[in-house]
């Protein structure tokens, strides 16, 4: 999600602020191109190599077995501007406890192709086609930011999915954009930014909107956010969390912010909810 508050800081349009002017198309091009970072680490426990095509979009990742008996699968998606490196210790963790775990390099991310990040528009149909590799039930998505955002995104429509564990979502991304945007971006301004952007990657920025996919969510879903949270304030998780209609828990970590939010605690809260979703064997 820094990437999307450089993309806001971009926002100023016709605005200048004594160093120049920036147009709007500036800030469309930041919000669809999150920074890359390659993946440079290699998984220190067992796993093979997933490649997925949905398109023309080639989605690169990896698939760790579970250990013992597997009791479900944990499929796991990054912020913006990560890639699968991150999941590493969630694989580590939860291989440990008789999952498979999926993560892999959203689209625009890390190794994967694909020239647009689009916040859940497109997202929604990858995680898709990852499912279809996925043979273990059940099938729990645990989602950090903007991978957060993608999980309820998909809940909402994908049978398969069992349960959500969703760190520091947004709402909704016009919601998130207009908190970002600085004092002298008017709303002019951004609206044009978000008028490029959805005629360059051909997606809609209205249709963005964990909160609103949340109404039709009716697995079980635990929310996570840092109250301290400056970049995605905690309101949003908890307008999401109003909007569930089925099984749901919010858990508002008090001394955390947007990163680092899974202390220890949390961490036992998570264990404790999977054994609600995804009993271990008896």
């Amino acid at each position: 999600m820094r990437r999307l508050l450089a993309f806001l800081a971009l926002l100023i349009g016709s605005s200048c602020d004594g160093l120049g002017c920036m147009p709007p198309s500036w800030g469309a091009s930041a919000l669809l191109h999150p920074a890359r970072r390659p993946v440079e680490v290699a998984p220190k426990i067992p796993f093979r190599q997933l490649n997925v095509k949905n398109g023309d979009v080639e989605l690169r990742g990896w698939a760790f077995p579970a250990r013992g008996t597997t009791r479900g699968a944990i499929v796991y998606l990054h912020g913006s501007g990560d890639n699968r490196v991150s999941g590493l210790g969630i694989a580590e963790r939860f291989t440990a406890t008789g999952f498979e775990v999926i993560a892999y390099d959203s689209r625009a991310h890390g190794a994967s192709t694909g020239e647009h990040c689009t916040y859940g528009f497109y997202e929604k149909g990858d995680l898709k086609r990852v499912l279809d590799t996925v043979t273990q039930r059940p099938i729990v998505l645990f989602g950090t930011s903007l991978g957060a955002a993608v999980a309820l995104q998909a809940a909402a429509e994908d049978p398969r999915i069992s349960g959500v564990i969703g760190v520091a979502t947004f709402s909704d991304l016009r919601t998130v954009a207009e908190e970002r945007a600085p004092p002298f971006a008017g709303s002019a301004n951004v609206a044009e930014a978000f008028r490029i952007a959805e005629r360059q990657a051909a997606f809609r920025v209205a249709d963005v909107s964990p909160v609103r996919a949340a109404e039709r969510i009716h697995v079980p879903v635990l929310l996570i956010h840092g109250e301290q949270d400056r970049d995605t304030p905690p309101s949003h998780s908890q307008r999401v969390h109003a909007a569930l209609r089925g099984d749901k828990r919010l858990i508002l970590a008090a001394e955390s912010g947007h990163f680092n939010v899974i202390t220890p605690s949390i961490w036992a809260e998570i264990d404790a909810w999977l054994t609600t979703v995804a009993p271990p064997p008896r």
